[in-house]
């Protein structure tokens, strides 16, 4: 039987390894994670202003239905 060390092709993976460029790699995760934290930035910023607007609706219907005084006047 062969073990599986045996059957990794460790020249071609070392071949691989060798033409990983870190600079390269390392702006294209620093770039990805500003990519991240702006899309989650954005999300808040819109569920926010989405809340902000339902909101402003809800009273503006309220106020419409039982007048400026509420609902006691």
């Amino acid at each position: 039987m062969t073990s599986v060390l045996d059957r990794v092709p460790l020249e071609r993976v070392g071949e691989q390894a060798r033409d990983v460029h870190l600079g390269a790699t390392l702006l294209r995760l620093v770039t990805g994670l500003f990519l991240l934290i702006g899309w989650v930035i954005w999300g808040v910023f819109f569920a926010l202003r989405w809340g902000y607007a339902a909101v402003k609706i809800g009273f503006q219907d309220a106020e419409k239905r039982f007048g400026s005084h509420g609902a006691s006047g």
